[in-house]
C-alpha cells in the first residue's frame, strides 16, 4: 500500500531546531546548509518564528528548545545538547568532525563546556533573558490571535 504524499515518511533523516535570532547559531545553519548542498538531508526549523510548533517538531516548545540545543530525527527520536551536532554532521557525511567528542575524556569536557554554552548564550550574544523572550511572544500571540502560535 502506498501513502499519500501528504502521510509518507519525511526526506530529511534529521530536524534541527536553531534559534534564527542567535548570530552563532544562524552562522552554524548557514554552514550546515553549504554541506547540506540542496539534498534535503535535514530540515531546519527556525524556533524564533512566531508560527514555530512544539507539536509539529517532537513536542519541544520554545522554551525548552531556548535552553539547549535540540533535534528531532525522522523517527520522531528527539535528541539533544552536542548529541544533535554528532548526529547532524554524521548524517550529512562529515561525521568525523564531531566523532572525537563522543571519545571518552573528551565527551565529558565538551558536554560540559557546551553546558555553560548554553547557559550564557543569551547574555554573551547580547539577548534579553529567556524571561523576556518569553513574555515578548506572549503580547505578539495576544496581537495575532488565531494567525500565529507561539509556543
Amino acid at each position: 500500500m502506498t501513502l499519500p504524499p501528504s502521510v509518507s515518511a519525511p526526506t530529511w533523516k534529521i530536524n534541527l531546531l536553531y534559534d534564527g535570532e542567535c548570530p552563532l547559531c544562524l552562522w552554524e545553519v548557514e554552514a550546515l546548509k553549504r554541506k547540506d548542498k540542496g539534498r534535503g538531508l535535514v530540515k531546519f526549523t527556525n524556533i524564533a518564528e512566531d508560527d514555530y510548533s512544539a507539536a509539529d517538531n517532537g513536542g519541544i516548545d520554545y522554551a525548552t528548545a531556548m535552553g539547549r540545543i535540540h533535534a528531532v530525527r525522522a523517527d520522531g527520536t528527539v535528541i539533544k545538547n552536542v548529541e544533535v551536532f554528532r548526529q547532524v554532521y554524521r548524517v550529512l557525511g562529515a561525521g568525523w568532525i564531531y566523532a572525537p567528542t563522543g571519545w571518552p575524556i573528551l565527551g565529558p569536557l565538551v558536554d560540559w563546556a557546551y553546558g555553560l554554552w548554553a547557559q550564557w548564550r543569551l547574555t554573551l550574544t547580547g539577548r534579553p533573558s529567556l524571561e523576556t523572550l518569553l513574555a515578548e511572544r506572549e503580547v505578539r500571540a495576544a496581537s495575532c490571535g488565531d494567525r500565529c502560535r507561539v509556543n
